[in-house]
């Protein structure tokens, strides 16, 4: 056995952000040394990573848990432009997944494998978007408002964020405005082939927020809709026993533990969304939406706001695990003994 480090609660004990403390059965967990490839994926079918190295040492840390067998859900960006590796949100894109079987051929995964989460601060966006893209989406502008814990901060260790806003996070943008097409992409011989389009116009700021990420949208549309079609939209989409999306195609259903109760919430107050008030919508896994109109040059503009840590990070991850496990390409490995999906 790998000699154990500190525990889970001392590990995080002047990172932890959440406002629960940390249940007692976490918070004694031994933290491991995750260079230990070859006994830790001798231990777990599942490994979902969040870790602070540089690019080269996550891939290649992801690729060697991969190939040792174990099934990979990351956060970090990384693998994100990689075609073989589907970045999923299963409200939007769970038919990504079915590229695991290519990708296991490509990379040489037996029963490996690796998905990978988006950028935090799409989720509250790209999922409002994703029910009108029927209309013809020609072009998007989107100002973020991040929360500090999207930097692994709190306000005790980041007291320059006090009263005060930093006008620029380092590659967000970019991520922002490039990451939605890989979503929207379709699944081809050689992995996944971004959309063309929409052109997406991102500003991301840090703001004085503890938790969610708030986007200010407006939207270009081929087809503008009316606002009642919007809200009929959003109304009836992404909810564990939608029937399916405008394709026929299913989406997600309740054989997801995780999946909210109803994704989109459309708040008509004029001052809603509030992170204070609303990021624990769905217990931080829903989108909450607010302040729609259409104004008179057909420019559909609303905010959105999402849980940075939950939806945009670990919830999120747990959610499009789930989805792999519906779909049976998750290997269970270590309790039979053998090579089999774990059942849905």
């Amino acid at each position: 056995q790998i000699p154990p480090g500190n525990l889970y609660a001392e590990a995080v004990r002047d990172r932890w952000a959440m406002e629960t403390r940390i249940p007692d059965e976490i918070s004694a967990m031994d933290v491991w040394d995750v260079q230990a490839v070859d006994e830790i994926a001798s231990l777990v079918d599942i490994a979902f990573c969040a870790i602070n190295l540089d690019k080269e040492g996550v891939l290649r840390l992801e690729n060697a848990y991969a190939a040792e067998g174990a099934w990979v859900t990351s956060n970090n960006s990384a693998y994100r432009p990689d075609p073989f590796v589907p970045m999923v949100i299963p409200a939007v894109n769970p038919h990504h997944l079915d590229l695991i079987p290519r990708q296991r051929q490509a990379k040489g995964y037996r029963t490996g494998a690796l998905i990978v989460k988006s950028n935090c601060s799409i989720q509250s966006y790209v999922i409002a978007l994703e029910p009108l893209r029927e209309f013809g989406i020609e072009s998007v502008s989107v100002h973020s408002e991040q929360a500090i814990s999207g930097a692994g901060k709190t306000f005790e260790t980041f007291p320059d964020i006090e009263r005060n806003l930093i006008p620029m996070i380092n590659g967000e943008e970019q991520k922002s405005e490039v990451e939605p097409l890989k979503i929207w992409g379709k699944v081809g011989v050689d992995g996944i082939v971004p959309a063309s389009g929409p052109k997406i116009k991102a500003k991301c700021v840090r703001v004085s927020v503890l938790h969610g990420h708030t986007a200010y949208v407006t939207v270009k549309f081929r087809v503008t809709p009316t606002v009642a079609q919007i809200l009929e939209r959003w109304e009836n989409f992404g909810s564990p026993d939608q029937a399916g999306s405008p394709t026929g195609q299913p989406r997600w259903g309740a054989e997801l533990p995780s999946a909210p109760r109803k994704l989109i919430h459309y708040l008509p107050e004029p001052d809603r969304p509030q992170p204070r008030l609303d990021v624990m919508t769905e217990n931080g896994m829903a989108v909450s939406v607010g302040q729609l109109k259409v104004d008179n040059d057909q420019l559909v503009s609303f905010t959105g706001l999402s849980h940075n840590l939950i939806l945009g990070a670990a919830g999120g991850a747990v959610l499009a695990t789930e989805a792999a496990v519906a779909r049976q390409l998750v290997y269970r490995r270590i309790s039979t003994r053998q090579e089999a999906p774990l059942p849905a």
